[in-house]
């Protein structure tokens, strides 16, 4: 009988450290940046200001989803002349257009700790489909979701007129998330006590 109460009390701790739900975005903690090629010469940049909606249970992975929504007037490419100018029309249109979002529409477990998101990517009024590996490292009650996925920055309309010379700016950037989420117990899992 002991040995029974033992089993009972060790599958509902497994039941409860299963329960739970990486929903809290820490922001502080978490990076967006981006890579390009100027003139042949690899660039990088981030984005200073960003929200991020992430909720994810490692045993429902089916049932994830996220939405990253990014202040492009935030650019930090490490030149202020240089960002004021992808602000304006020929680049982000900020005016116009302030954000960028992404929006998931599904991932796909690829065993271990990689998964595959898919989702979709607007910018400057246009949305096309993007996907991106994405690496999952939890420690305790913290997980890190690290992934990148190219984009082509014409289909979008960034960079246009004079822009478009793709000896100047590539058309290839890839855009880098870092984001640390905490976990809490996920609503739908919770055990009622009687």
């Amino acid at each position: 009988m002991k040995h029974f109460a033992i089993a009972i009390v060790l599958l509902l701790l497994a039941y409860d450290a299963s329960a739970l739900e990486y929903n809290q975005v820490q922001l502080n903690q978490s990076k967006v940046s981006f890579g390009y090629k100027q003139m042949g010469v690899p660039m990088e940049g981030r984005f200073g200001k960003f929200s991020a909606q992430v909720a994810f249970d490692p045993d429902k992975p089916g049932s994830a989803h996220a939405r990253i929504d990014i202040t492009l007037a935030s650019v930090d490419s490490g030149s202020s002349d240089a960002d004021e100018s992808v602000q304006g029309k020929l680049w982000f249109d900020t005016k116009n257009y302030p954000l960028a979002s992404f929006v998931s529409t599904g991932v796909k477990p690829l065993g271990g700790n990689r998964y595959q998101a898919a989702g979709k990517l607007t910018i400057k009024g246009k949305t096309l489909d993007v996907s991106s590996p994405v690496v999952l490292t939890v420690n305790g009650n913290s997980a890190q979701f690290d992934g990148s996925f190219t984009v082509k920055r014409l289909s979008y309309g960034v960079g246009i007129g004079e822009w478009t010379d793709l000896d100047t700016v590539a058309d290839d950037i890839q855009i880098r998330f870092h984001l640390v989420v905490l976990a809490s117990p996920s609503s739908n899992q919770q055990r009622k006590t009687p």
